[in-house]
C-alpha cells in the first residue's frame, strides 16, 4: 500500500528583519445601518441588559473582547443616501427615511451622537466617518466636518454643543464616499467624475482641518472591469490630498469549490500588490514625497448568493431593521477568515488600516437575539487573538516554505500560510493556517541561532466537522483549544506543532 506523503512547512524567523509595525487601525470594524447591525445589535433600549443610552452591555463586553480599534460608520452603501442632519438633535423629532440601499426604513434613533457615546463606553475607540458623495457633495461634507471638529463659535459647532456635545468629536479619519465605482451605488459615477468630486471635497476638508486622514474610494472588488484603471485615474486627481485608497473584498465558495475558497488569501494578497503598484507608479510620476497607503476597509467571508442576503422588495414593504446578511460561519469560514487576516499582517508596510465588515449580526463575528443572548461566531476568535497579540507589535520578514496543492482558481498554492509578529515584551506570536483538507501539516518555526525561547503555547481552531458552527442553541460548539503538540526544540531555537487539516492556530513563544 502506498504511503501518504507527510506534509511539512517551515518558517524562518529572525528578529533583525522587520517588515513594519502593526498599526492599531488594522483591527478596525464596520457599523452600517444595515439589517440588525445597529437596531437590536448594538442599540436596543428595551433589552434587559441595555444601559441608560439604550446600548446592549452584553454586546459592548464582546466588542471589547474582540479588540476592535477603529469603527467605520455609517456605511457602506447606506451612506450614499444618508443625510447626516437626520441623526442629530432630539431623537423624538428625527425624521424617518427610506433607505434605498437596503430597502428598509431608517428611524434615525441612532446617529452621530449616539455613536460617539457608544465609542466612549467602549473606551474611546476611533471613529472613521464616511461622507455622502452619492446624493450629496462638497458642502454637506464640509458642514459635517465643521459640526464634528470645530470647538465652538460657528453655527454648526454651536449646534453640536446645543445637542449635548460641548467638546468637538475630533474625528481624524474620513472616507470620501463608498464604492462609487459600483452600479449599485446611489450616485454611481465613472472614475473621472468621482475623482474630480473627491479631489475638490478633500481639498476643502483639508482647508478646514489640515491634519485629517482621508480615504479615497478604490475599486469595490478585485474583479471589477474597471479595476486598475479606476485606481490610476482616481489617484492621479487626488494624490496630493488623500492618505489612503480603499480596497474591498468578500469571499465565498463557488460551485462547491472548497479548495479554492480556502485559498482566498491568495487573491487578497494579489489585490493588495496590484493596488500598491498603482500607488507607487502615480507617486513616481508625480515625483512626490507623499505616501498613500491602503485602507482595506471592507473584508470578510460573505455568502452574497445566499437567501439571507436578499433585500426586501415591494413599494409597500420597507421594514425596520430586517434580518439581512446574517450568515452563520463555520470552521471552514473561520480558517479562510484567519488566512485573510494573516494576509493583512503580511502587508502591513502598505496596509495601514482595515475594517472587518461588519461588527454585529450582519456578516459579523457577534450575533444577538432581540431581548435575548449575544454570542461569538467562529470568525470571532482569529480576530480576537490577533488583536490581542499582534496589536502594537512588529511583523517580521519571515520566509515560509510549505508543501503545496492545486486549486482551480489560483493554481498551485501553499498548504500553509503564516505571519510572525515580534511583540514589545519580547514574546513572538505566529499566526498560521492549514488551508489543506488533505491531512495534518508538521509546522516548524526556525527561531534563529540567537533565540532562547523556553516556552510555547498553541491555540487551534479546528473541528472534525469543518462545517460546525456556533448558533443561538449551541453558542460554544466551536472554540479554540490548547494544541498540546506544540514543543520547543534545539535549545529554544526551534518550535514545532502539528496543524490539523482546515485549521487556524496561534503560537506564542516566550
Amino acid at each position: 500500500m502506498a504511503q501518504t506523503r507527510q506534509r511539512r512547512s517551515y518558517m524562518h524567523v529572525d528578529g533583525r528583519y522587520q517588515l513594519a509595525a502593526v498599526d492599531d487601525r488594522l483591527f478596525g470594524s464596520f457599523v452600517e445601518h444595515l439589517g440588525r447591525c445597529v437596531y437590536t445589535g448594538i442599540y436596543e433600549p428595551d433589552h434587559p441588559r441595555a444601559d441608560g443610552h439604550g446600548f446592549r452591555q452584553d454586546v459592548i463586553d464582546l466588542v471589547k473582547e474582540l479588540g476592535v480599534s477603529t469603527i467605520r460608520y455609517p456605511g457602506g452603501n447606506y451612506v450614499s443616501g444618508y443625510r447626516w442632519q437626520d441623526g442629530i438633535g432630539n431623537p423624538a423629532s428625527r425624521p424617518r427615511r427610506l433607505d434605498l440601499a437596503w430597502h428598509s426604513t431608517e428611524t434615525n434613533q441612532f446617529g452621530l451622537h449616539e455613536m460617539e457615546d457608544w465609542l466612549a463606553e467602549l473606551g474611546g475607540n476611533e471613529l472613521m466617518e464616511a461622507v455622502n458623495l452619492g446624493t450629496q457633495g462638497i458642502q454637506e461634507a464640509l458642514d459635517l466636518l465643521e459640526y464634528c471638529n470645530i470647538p465652538s463659535g460657528t453655527a454648526l459647532s454651536d449646534l453640536r454643543r446645543q445637542n449635548g456635545a460641548d467638546r468637538p468629536f475630533n474625528i481624524r479619519m474620513w472616507c470620501l464616499g463608498n464604492e462609487m465605482d459600483g452600479p449599485w451605488q446611489l450616485g454611481h459615477c465613472d472614475a473621472i467624475d468621482y475623482a474630480r468630486m473627491a479631489a475638490k471635497t478633500a481639498a476643502g476638508m483639508k482647508q478646514l482641518d489640515p491634519d485629517l486622514d482621508l480615504v479615497v474610494c478604490g475599486s469595490s472588488s478585485h474583479a471589477m472591469d474597471s479595476f486598475g484603471e479606476w485606481e490610476r485615474t482616481v489617484l492621479e486627481h487626488t494624490y496630493d490630498y488623500v492618505d489612503f485608497i480603499s480596497c474591498h473584498a468578500y469571499y465565498q465558495p463557488h460551485n462547491g469549490d472548497m479548495e479554492s475558497f480556502l485559498a482566498s488569501g491568495v487573491d487578497m494578497n494579489s489585490f493588495i500588490r496590484d493596488v500598491s503598484a498603482v500607488i507607487n507608479s502615480v507617486k513616481a510620476e508625480r515625483h512626490s514625497d507623499h505616501q498613500v497607503y491602503i485602507s482595506f476597509d471592507e473584508w470578510n467571508v460573505w455568502y452574497q448568493d445566499g437567501e439571507k442576503s436578499k433585500n426586501p422588495e415591494g413599494i409597500d414593504n420597507w421594514p425596520i431593521a430586517p434580518r439581512l446578511l446574517e450568515d452563520t460561519y463555520t470552521v471552514t469560514d473561520a480558517v479562510v477568515f484567519g488566512d485573510l487576516l494573516i494576509t493583512l499582517l503580511q502587508n502591513v508596510d502598505v496596509v495601514r488600516s482595515a475594517s472587518l465588515a461588519q461588527l454585529v449580526n450582519v456578516i459579523a463575528p457577534i450575533m444577538t437575539e432581540p431581548g435575548g443572548d449575544a454570542w461569538r461566531q467562529t470568525i470571532f476568535y482569529p480576530f480576537a487573538y490577533a488583536a490581542r497579540y499582534a496589536k502594537g507589535g512588529t511583523v517580521l520578514s519571515a520566509p515560509l516554505e510549505s508543501s503545496e496543492h492545486h486549486t482551480n482558481l489560483y493554481g498551485t498554492v501553499a498548504d500553509v500560510n503564516a505571519a510572525a509578529v515580534q511583540r514589545s515584551d519580547g514574546t513572538l506570536a505566529v499566526f498560521v493556517v492549514n488551508r489543506s483538507a488533505k491531512g495534518d501539516n508538521q509546522f516548524t518555526v526556525d527561531l534563529g541561532e540567537s533565540a532562547s525561547y523556553s516556552q510555547v503555547e498553541a491555540f487551534t481552531l479546528h473541528d472534525d466537522d469543518s462545517q460546525a458552527a456556533n448558533t443561538a442553541q449551541k453558542q460554544e460548539r466551536v472554540v479554540p483549544y490548547r494544541n498540546r503538540t506544540a514543543v520547543i526544540e534545539n535549545n529554544g531555537r526551534q518550535g514545532c506543532v502539528t496543524l490539523p487539516p482546515v485549521s487556524w492556530t496561534m503560537l506564542l513563544f516566550a
